[in-house]
C-alpha cells in the first residue's frame, strides 16, 4: 500500500519527533514537517485547531495536520488552556506552578487537540487526548510544562519520564492513537 504524505504544520521540533515516534509503526503514513507561520487565534481549543487547520490546508493545498496543546487548571476554570505557549514563554514553569499558590486544588488537564484536513475543500476532523494530573513544583528538565505536570497514577512528571514512557501515556499519544485508528479505518 502506498504511503500517504501528511504535512504536519509546526515549528516545534519536539512535537515533530514525538508525532513521528508515536505514529512510527504506521507504514501507511509519512509525516512531513512543514513550518508555516499561522495566526495565533483566540477561542476554545477546538475552534483554534479547526481554524489553524483550515488556514494551513488553504495555503499548502495538501493534506495537513495541526496540533494545539492546552494545560487547563481546574481551579482557574480551564486557564491557561490553549494559551499555555504564551504563559510558558512569559513566566516559565516556576511561574506556572506559582499561579496556583493560593489554591488548594492543584488538579489540571493536559489536552492535545489535533486537526486533520485531507483536502482544503473538506471539513476538519478533530482528535483529542486528555490526561488528568496535578501541578507540582518543577522537577526534571524544563521543556514546556512537562516539568510541572504529573499525570494521575504516576509518581513522576512528564519531564522525569523516559521518552518511551511518556509516549505511552501522554495527551498527545492519546490523540494520535485516535487519529491513527481513523486513518487506518478510512485510509483517507
Amino acid at each position: 500500500m502506498k504511503q500517504k504524505a501528511i504535512a504536519f504544520v509546526t515549528s516545534n521540533a519536539i512535537k515533530v519527533e514525538e508525532v513521528r515516534a508515536i505514529l512510527g509503526n504506521n507504514s501507511q503514513l509519512e509525516i512531513i514537517n512543514h513550518k508555516l507561520d499561522l495566526p495565533e487565534l483566540q477561542g476554545d481549543m477546538e475552534e483554534i485547531c479547526v481554524k489553524k487547520c483550515q488556514e494551513a490546508a488553504s495555503l499548502l493545498k495538501v493534506p495537513v495536520m495541526v496540533e494545539d496543546t492546552s494545560l487547563c487548571y481546574n481551579a482557574l476554570k480551564g486557564l491557561p488552556g490553549p494559551y499555555i505557549k504564551w504563559f510558558i514563554y512569559k513566566i516559565g514553569p516556576e511561574g506556572l506552578y506559582n499561579l496556583l499558590k493560593g489554591w488548594d486544588d492543584k488538579s489540571a488537564k493536559a489536552i492535545s487537540t489535533f486537526g486533520y484536513c485531507s483536502d482544503c475543500d473538506l471539513g476538519v476532523r478533530i482528535f483529542q487526548g486528555v490526561v488528568n494530573g496535578q501541578i507540582v513544583p518543577p522537577r526534571g528538565p524544563s521543556d514546556g510544562f512537562d516539568s510541572i505536570f504529573q499525570p494521575d497514577g504516576c509518581s513522576k512528571t512528564y519531564s522525569e519520564l523516559t521518552k518511551a514512557e511518556k509516549y505511552k501515556i501522554s495527551h498527545r499519544s492519546m490523540a494520535l492513537r485516535k487519529f491513527n485508528e481513523y486513518f487506518c479505518r478510512k485510509n483517507v
